[in-house]
């Protein structure tokens, strides 16, 4: 399956390596995809530099079997530009698979796409989510129909565990 990650600088490493890796070591294709097609992205650990393969212009969400947004600074910074929150939008509408770690919820709350779904995120995300008038739950992973979430960088291999499992069901079709 081919998963789209958006990324921004700042992202939390273990957030987009551990889940990206695990899903490349599954035979699926990550594609990293952000606002300026081979800007090199540092994590705010610097531990591992991601080059953006496509920008959103260049790119369909039609054309990805999978959403994938790592947490730290990258999705807030990312939901100021009207681009990645359409992108993200997408996919629910699509109801295609959304894995979401961290503070990467917090698209949700700019897409509109936070109220239908049960969810968990980063403490102070939670809050947020939850005064928006969504079903929060602080547990290291939660898995409603098409999206996973996790709150943190310990919930890694739970996420990953629930991600890769929800990769092999039959995609639901809008």
């Amino acid at each position: 399956m081919k998963i789209a990650c958006i990324l921004e600088t700042d992202f939390e490493d273990s957030e987009y390596t551990q889940p990206a890796e695990a899903f490349s070591q599954a035979g699926h294709e990550v594609t990293v995809i952000g606002l300026e097609a081979g800007k090199e992205l540092k994590g705010k650990k610097n531990a591992t530099p991601v080059t953006v393969e496509k920008a959103f212009p260049d790119v369909q969400p039609d054309q990805f079997d999978a959403l994938f947004i790592p947490g730290g600074s990258s999705p807030d910074k990312l939901r100021a530009h009207p681009e990645p929150v359409q992108f993200t939008k997408a996919f629910f509408d699509a109801r295609k698979p959304v894995f979401a770690i961290c503070h990467g919820p917090q698209l949700f709350l700019t897409a509109g796409t936070f109220r239908d779904h049960k969810m968990t995120a980063w403490k102070t995300v939670q809050v947020d989510l939850k005064l928006a008038g969504s079903d929060v739950v602080d547990q290291e992973v939660v898995v409603d129909r098409n999206l996973v979430t996790s709150r943190q960088p310990s919930d890694i291999p739970a996420f990953n565990r629930a991600a890769l499992e929800l990769l092999k069901q039959p995609v639901a079709t809008s």
